[in-house]
Formats: C-alpha cells, sequence, structure tokens
C-alpha cells in the first residue's frame, strides 16, 4: 500500500485505531477521523511509532460541512485519496419505547448519513485512483435484536448502500464492500460485560455462550479483514457483505 492514502473514520479508538494502525503498517498514509482530538492525537502518534505516516482530522461527521474538510486535509497533506473506511457511528441501545426521535435521527446522522456524505466527496478521487471504499456494519443489520432496533436499521440501511454503490462502483472502477463486525472488545462492548455482574472473564464465557458464538472479536481481527480486502488479493470482491462475527449470523 505505499503511496496509496486511506481516510478512516471513526479512528481515534477501537476498530477504526486499529484499522487505521494495520493499514499504516502496510505502508499506507493515513487520515484518521473522528471528533475526540486527544485520542486522534495519540493514536497518530501510534502510527508514526509504526514508523506509518498520518494525519488528524477532528470534526462531527454529522454535520454536513465534514465531508469537504476531510477531503481537503487528505489532498494538502498527501495528493490522493485511494482508499475510504466509513467506521464512525455509534448508536444507542434500549427498549423501543423509550427510544427517541432524537435517539433515531442522531443514530442516522452519523454513521449512515456521514458515511454517505463523505463517500460522495471523495468518489471522484476514488474514480481516478481505482479506490476502495468500505463500510463498516455490524451484524444488527442482518439480525436485528429488540435493543437494537436503531443500530440494526442503520447497519441495514448501510448495506443496501454498499449493494447499490458497488454497482455504481463497477461503472467507475472503484471497489466497494461492507464488513458486519459481530461482537468485538471495544470500550462499549467491555462496558456492556461489566454490567453483567460478575468478573469480566466470567461475562465473556456466558457472553460467548449465549450468543452461540466462536469467541469474541478483537479489533485487529477487523483491521485485518480490511486490509485483506482492500490489497490487490481482495480485488475481486464486490459488493460483498462479510460477516466477521465468530458464528453468531445464522441466517443465509
Amino acid at each position: 500500500m505505499t503511496a496509496r492514502t486511506a481516510i478512516v473514520t471513526g479512528a481515534s479508538r477501537g476498530i477504526g485505531r486499529a484499522i487505521a494502525l494495520r493499514l499504516a503498517r502496510n505502508g499506507a498514509r493515513v487520515v484518521l477521523c473522528a471528533r475526540d482530538r486527544d485520542a486522534l492525537d495519540r493514536a497518530v502518534r501510534d502510527v508514526e511509532q509504526a514508523q506509518g505516516r498520518a494525519i488528524a482530522v477532528s470534526l462531527d461527521l454529522r454535520l454536513p460541512d465534514a465531508a469537504p474538510q476531510i477531503v481537503a486535509a487528505a489532498l494538502g497533506a498527501f495528493g490522493t485519496i485511494d482508499i475510504l473506511v466509513n467506521n464512525a457511528g455509534a448508536t444507542k441501545r434500549g427498549e423501543f419505547e423509550q427510544l427517541s426521535d432524537e435517539d433515531w435521527m442522531d443514530g442516522f446522522a452519523l454513521k449512515f448519513f456521514g458515511a454517505v456524505r463523505l463517500t460522495r466527496a471523495v468518489w471522484p478521487h476514488l474514480k481516478q485512483q481505482a479506490g476502495s471504499v468500505v463500510n463498516i456494519a455490524g451484524v444488527g443489520g442482518r439480525t436485528p435484536g429488540p435493543q437494537f432496533a436503531i443500530g440494526g436499521s442503520v447497519n441495514a440501511a448501510l448495506l443496501s448502500f454498499t449493494k447499490a454503490l458497488a454497482d455504481v462502483g463497477i461503472r467507475d472502477g472503484v471497489q466497494v464492500n461492507a464488513i458486519n463486525p459481530g461482537p468485538v472488545r471495544t470500550g462499549r462492548l467491555e462496558r456492556r460485560l461489566a454490567e453483567m455482574g460478575t468478573d469480566i472473564e466470567e461475562a465473556e464465557r456466558n457472553f460467548v455462550r449465549d450468543a452461540g458464538i466462536t469467541r469474541l472479536g478483537d479489533p485487529e481481527d477487523i483491521a485485518n479483514l480490511v486490509a485483506f480486502v482492500v490489497s490487490p488479493a481482495g480485488r475481486l470482491l464486490q459488493g460483498a457483505l462479510i460477516d466477521m462475527d465468530g458464528g453468531q449470523t445464522k441466517t443465509l
């Protein structure tokens, strides 16, 4: 990936940070985007310690003018844009009757509309570079749950967007795919496990058993798959919706 530039959103922690580090280790120049400037700066230092090149762009992707700012920063720093990883976006869990209009609008504003706007802004540059888009959605988009009404709906929309855009990508020479992570050891999952009332190790065992999966994922698992998808070895993938969930998704 030498001389290729990747934009990774939600890159200050968790899956996004792991993706940025993995792509940088493969030689990519990385633009890390998130709202938390301090966490972004720490992630950039980690990339640089791994002998990579990176810049941080701190902004809120829910705002319409965020996408052109990211594009301008990427082009100003590195001159091209070759890869876009839409990873930003956490949605509120909860009982349906307790979820407000604002909760629903916020869930779509960041993860869905943020991804749509940024992809649209980046698309002309991806066409020039025969680039790649990877949308990080989630297994809830295929198997909704009662506590995940917003997240499942947002992820389903993002998966549909991926399929539609993949056809545009065939015409324009841009690769478009999506990855559906299952339970991954991020701060958000760790907080859920801590609420189970047992020690973390037992909570993990119970979670794995109840979910019927092989194990919990690590952010690096998703990062390794992203690195493969956007590499020459993964180029045949187009419009793929890849479940990386330890077997959680049981449906066809």
